[in-house]
Order: C-alpha cells, then sequence, then structure tokens
C-alpha cells in the first residue's frame, strides 16, 4: 500500500464571520474547494469582544455544517425548532438540505472559546431533502486511549472507537487525535478520499518525505494513498479529516451551495420571498 505524504501545506488566513466572530480559514480560501469539503474555520479566543456577536440567524441551503466545540458553549437554535446547547467536546451536525435558517449564540460572556466549522457539500440528489440535525453530546462520542494517544472517533472507526456518524454518502472520517512527544499515529485511510489534517497546537510531521515545518493552527492537504503515519515531535493535538469526493459542478453564493447559478438565483429568491423553509 502507499504511503501518504504531504501535498500542500497551508497558513490560514485571520478573518471574521457572524457578527465579527474572529476566526482562521483555511479550506474556502486557500485552497477554494477540497472536494467535498468546502470551509473551514478555526474559531478561539478569550477575549469576548473576538466572539460575543455571535452567529445571528442565517440561511444555507445545499450543505451541511458539522460545529465541534473544544472548549466554552454555544446556543443553536433553528427553523426545524431545533434548540440546543452546545457544551466543550460536544459536535452538531446539521443537514441543511433545501433550506433551514438558524443562529449560533456564545452561552458565556467571558472566558474561552474554541471550535471549527466544517462545511460539507451535499450530492444534487440530495441537496433538496428536508433538513435533518444531529446533535452528539460529548459522553456519546467513542474514544480510543493507549499510552501514546488519546483519539475521538466522531466520525469513522479506529480500532473498536467507532464513530456515531453511520451511513454517511461521503463515508466521512472525523478523528481528533493527541499524540504524544515522539509517538506515532498509523491509520489506513481509503486511497479514493480527500483528506487532511489540521494541527491545532504542537508539532508534528507526516509521512517519509521531508517536509516545511508544520506547528500550530496549520491545515495540511494529503496526497492520495492508504498509509498515513503521522510522528510527534513535541505534544500535539490535530484532527484527521478524510471524506469520498462527490464529483460534481459546484455554484457558490454565500450561505448557499448549489449545483448552477440558476439554482443560486432560486435559493436567493426563495429566501427574499419567505418561501426558502419548506
Amino acid at each position: 500500500m502507499k504511503n501518504i505524504e504531504v501535498d500542500k501545506i497551508v497558513d490560514p488566513i485571520l478573518s471574521s464571520d457572524g457578527a465579527g466572530v474572529k476566526l482562521k480559514r483555511s479550506i474556502g480560501v486557500e485552497p477554494n474547494y477540497f472536494d467535498p469539503f468546502l470551509m473551514l474555520d478555526e474559531f478561539g479566543s478569550n477575549n469576548k469582544e473576538d466572539y460575543i456577536g455571535g452567529f445571528p440567524p442565517h440561511p444555507h441551503r445545499g450543505i451541511e455544517t458539522v460545529t465541534y466545540m473544544l472548549e466554552g458553549e454555544f446556543e443553536h437554535e433553528d427553523s426545524t425548532g431545533a434548540k440546543g446547547r452546545m457544551k466543550s467536546g460536544d459536535v452538531q451536525w446539521m443537514k441543511t438540505g433545501s433550506g433551514i435558517i438558524h443562529s449560533e449564540m456564545p452561552a458565556m460572556s467571558e472566558g474561552m472559546l474554541h471550535g471549527f466549522q466544517l462545511w460539507i457539500n451535499m450530492p444534487a440528489k440530495l441537496k433538496m431533502n428536508k433538513p435533518d440535525y444531529i446533535y452528539i453530546d460529548s459522553n456519546k462520542i467513542s474514544i480510543h486511549k493507549d499510552k501514546d494517544k488519546k483519539i475521538k472517533v466522531i466520525a469513522g472507526k479506529f480500532e473498536k472507537a467507532d464513530g456515531y456518524v453511520k451511513g454517511h454518502n461521503i463515508e466521512p472520517i472525523y478523528f481528533d487525535v493527541e499524540l504524544n512527544e515522539l509517538k506515532e499515529f498509523n491509520f489506513n485511510l481509503p486511497s479514493t478520499h480527500s483528506s487532511f489534517i489540521y494541527l491545532i497546537n504542537g508539532e508534528i510531521e507526516i509521512g517519509e518525505q521531508k517536509h516545511n515545518k508544520v506547528k500550530d493552527s496549520t491545515l495540511i492537504l494529503l496526497a492520495k494513498g492508504e498509509n498515513l503515519k503521522v510522528r510527534a515531535k513535541s505534544n500535539s493535538k490535530f484532527l484527521l479529516i478524510s471524506g469520498k469526493p462527490i464529483n460534481e459542478e459546484i455554484a457558490r453564493g454565500g450561505p448557499f451551495v448549489m449545483n448552477t447559478k440558476a439554482e443560486i438565483l432560486q435559493a436567493v429568491q426563495d429566501y427574499h420571498n419567505g418561501t426558502f423553509v419548506k
């Protein structure tokens, strides 16, 4: 089987979204699209001015959003009637389908707020399906732990730890990995998948070929292959995310991602006409 090497190392750009929430954006800028992944944001600050505005009500169509909280609390509410408070370690996996209006607001006025939001494309045949909302409490997330590492398995499977998200069209893998200094993480990935690592903190080496230094808040796009080897040069924490490409044309329009410009215009019209939520 082919070893997986680093394809590209990307430093996220500083950006803001919602009502002024400061964040680091990687996928969605560089690269613009990593099929099936549309966007990856890291938000993290202990300064309330960086997050207190939150993400007031806004629409989505044609995508999935996966929010993973590392620290702090968010309150979610959407047009399906779903409500919930996300706490440290929780995951919200939302299929927006034909259209949803939702808000994510900080449920705290001070302290550290840290997490990630990933956007995943939906295939044309699913884009107009009924919206679906999955809330995964931290105590429902399977964990593998040994003397070298700790792995939270949100989607996919690592040894006996089985992810909560199953039967998904992109066959996702979503791991939160904590790797001790000078130890290795080894995993076999499907050769057909698009895969990346997002290093949260620490310093790691990937594969057998030399690459530029990778340290703290860095996106690493992985070349196709099967055997992934990650070595920690210091105690490190990273996300490993992988999914099967959809291989369809996409059209973007802010919070809407469809297959044609006409479908984007229809989404905008539906939203302004009050017919967006089915």
